[in-house]
């Protein structure tokens, strides 16, 4: 009688497994299919609401200023999702790659780096959204002294850094096979972006890289020492990216983009994202032979003392924001004299058409310079707290408290700026920093800032030579 319930029991254990083991497999197989095609299409998306766009990080893709969102990138799915009423999520990656496999898998709707069309990538995606026209160009330094390339034929022996599995990576491999070898091409893969690499140059750090035209010459006019007119290859056109289970998705991005009015010229769409970065001005030029600054010290005078700050340091700054223009709307919508944020002006009760009067645009940037001084009341030197103000001003504080966290977990004093927070608001544009658990906002080109706090002293200094 026991042997017969133990053969019974034997039985009924092997078939459980079995059947526990079939599910499993059949579980495995449900979601292996998931990964291998994941079937979502504008339906889904509007039901849902929300629409998911990855890309990388960057002056012209995504970025955070002052706390909201910019990038040219950015801006355009932005509009597309407004004018279908759905939500936008964007999610950051840090390779070509990584964004097509987060399109695979579902994670990301629509990548929304322009991509030039390849035999590999139109087999898998769909192109679609507004054609961008990019050429590949050689950056290189403008060095006294120095000779620039003017020719392919002279690459030969040559280093050329170029973004791996990037259009111009291709362009570089294909020339060089074409002209038998000798150059040099140095794949940079990982986190590495054109502007980077252009910035690499400028440094001196790198000879030259392969670019397309459209970031090489934007930043011609921050780098002013680099040069970009080597083309490499004709110009091709590069669009968006979404799966090929998305055909009305893509369908509704292409009405979408035919239905906007296009600048034609690219680089002055652009050029609204690199404005920060102003270069060194000749001082000379702006204190008048009575001493006057501009037509609105008496204003600034009056304000300073709400912040206990010296009249030409006000002065400084408005001159950095609008050079003294007060009906000026930059690029992120910062208006006026001060270069305010309407949202700014909305916590203080003031509309954007108020920000072209002079005396309430200084009221309300005195109120947003205090309210930024409070959160650096552990920095004892005054002008130190000044530094990390004007940072905070021009990139949120909420980076400049990223830099100065960063700062003391690298055994520099967090409480200062010069050669403390200053060195890693440079550094939060590296994956290493940025995405340490301390960074609470994540990405930031902080050249900007570094020079905007920069030059800022360095006129204010001057006007205090110059004037009572």
């Amino acid at each position: 009688m026991l042997k017969t319930w133990l053969c019974w029991f034997a039985m009924v254990h092997r078939a459980s497994l079995g059947l526990c083991g079939l599910l499993f497999v059949i579980f495995l197989a449900a979601c292996s299919g998931k990964q291998a095609g994941v079937k979502m299409d504008l339906f889904e998306i509007d039901a849902r609401g929300l629409i998911t766009a990855v890309m990388p990080a960057g002056s012209a893709t995504y970025f955070l200023y002052r706390m909201e969102d910019m990038g040219d990138e950015y801006e355009m799915i932005r509009d597309f999702a407004s004018s279908r009423k759905l939500e936008l999520r964007v999610k950051v990656a840090e390779s070509m790659a990584q964004m097509e496999e987060m399109l695979r898998t579902g994670e990301a709707d629509v990548i929304t780096l322009p991509r030039v069309r390849n035999v590999e990538l139109d087999s898998e995606f769909i192109f679609c959204g507004t054609e961008i026209p990019v050429r590949p160009v050689l950056v290189q330094a403008v060095r006294t002294g120095g000779r620039l390339l003017t020719g392919v034929e002279e690459l030969a022996g040559i280093e050329v850094y170029a973004v791996e599995g990037s259009h111009c990576h291709d362009v570089l491999l294909e020339l060089n096979e074409g002209r038998g070898g000798g150059i040099i091409v140095k794949a940079i893969g990982g986190n590495a972006t054109a502007e980077s690499l252009v910035e690499q140059v400028y440094r001196g750090d790198i000879p030259c890289a392969a670019v397309d035209d459209r970031i090489a010459l934007m930043l011609e006019m921050y780098y002013r020492q680099i040069d970009a007119s080597l083309a490499l290859d004709s110009a091709v056109s590069s669009s968006w990216m979404v799966r090929k289970s998305s055909p009305l998705l893509a369908e509704a991005i292409n009405g979408w983009a035919s239905g906007r009015k296009e600048p034609a010229d690219y680089k002055l769409r652009n050029k609204r994202f690199y404005e920060l970065s102003r270069r060194a001005e000749d001082y000379s030029l702006h204190v008048s032979d009575s001493g006057s600054i501009s037509p609105y010290d008496s204003l600034f005078r009056k304000y300073s003392s709400v912040i206990g700050w010296d009249w030409r340091l006000l002065a400084s700054l408005a001159y950095q924001e609008s050079h003294f223009t007060v009906g000026i709307s930059g690029r992120s919508g910062a208006s006026g004299l001060m270069g305010i944020m309407p949202r700014t002006a909305e916590a203080f009760g003031v509309t954007r058409d108020d920000l072209f009067d002079a005396e309430t645009n200084i009221c309300v940037a005195v109120e947003v310079l205090r309210s930024f001084g409070r959160s650096f009341r552990r920095t004892g030197d005054a002008l130190q707290r000044v530094k990390l103000t004007l940072a905070a001003y021009n990139a949120g504080v909420g980076h400049v408290h990223d830099a100065c966290r960063l700062a003391g977990k690298y055994g520099k004093d967090s409480t200062l700026w010069d050669g403390n927070a200053a060195d890693y608001i440079l550094l939060k544009r590296d994956p290493m920093f940025y995405k340490d658990p301390v960074c609470r906002f994540g990405y930031f080109r902080g050249s900007e800032t570094f020079l905007y706090v920069k030059e800022i002293i360095e006129r204010y200094e001057y006007y205090r030579r110059t004037t009572d």
